[in-house]
């Protein structure tokens, strides 16, 4: 009888060794498992957070393609409005060594307040506000080196489109921001192409051709 007793207290101490080294195991496996995951988890969050960053860009893209599209547009309506404004558009190119015909005041001007700027291009206000930096009103002084045509044009149109801003009264700076805001507000307008001999012919008015997405990336320095 004593020899069933001390193999049966034999069988429970060896049992319990088991458990006890079954728990260890499964809780070293378990702490194996949990920090294998944290560490994949943390090898993997950059990269999700970049393709997070470029879905994101991508449907800011997206969401801004029309409008940067219509600005790039937009300058032309400006000048049906304004038949008289200056246009300044005498630079030469870079790329091709000749007159850059559809690179204007106004073009510049808009370049200017929508991307230079990052002002928005339908209220009265900001507009002043970017009429104000060419008049030297603000602390917000014109820059050479991201100043619109920099980049483009032989020479930098900065200097002289400041020279005609200033030149203009004010009735003249009212009547520009009441057109740029017009053209940036009207909906009848939108996607609308001037049509020939819709506007007031003038011998230095240039044939224009349709602007192209990615037009914005000629002011990237």
């Amino acid at each position: 009888m004593s020899e069933i007793v001390k193999t049966v207290n034999k069988l429970k101490r060896g049992l319990s060794f088991l458990l006890v080294t079954l728990s260890v195991a499964i809780f070293t496996l378990l702490s194996w498992v949990l920090e294998s995951g944290e560490l994949s988890l943390s090898a993997l969050e950059p990269s999700l957070l970049q393709s997070s960053e470029s879905a994101s860009v991508q449907r800011v893209a997206q969401q801004s393609a029309p409008s940067q599209v219509r600005v790039q547009d937009a300058w032309k309506f400006v000048y049906e409005k304004l038949p008289d404004f200056p246009i300044e558009n005498n630079y030469i190119s870079k790329e091709t060594g000749k007159v850059a015909p559809t690179n204007t005041l106004v073009g510049r001007l808009i370049q200017y307040h929508v991307f230079v700027k990052g002002r928005p291009p339908n209220y009265r206000f900001d507009w002043k506000l970017s009429l104000a930096d060419y008049l030297g009103a603000t602390p917000d002084y014109l820059v050479e080196s991201v100043y619109p045509g920099n980049d483009v044009l032989r020479s930098n149109p900065m200097e002289q489109d400041r020279a005609a801003i200033q030149s203009l009264n004010r009735a003249q700076r009212d009547a520009l921001v009441q057109a740029l805001v017009d053209v940036f507000t009207e909906t009848s307008g939108r996607g609308r192409t001037p049509a020939a001999g819709e506007t007031q012919q003038r011998s230095n008015t240039p044939t224009i051709p349709q602007p192209q997405p990615g037009d914005a990336k000629l002011l990237i320095p």
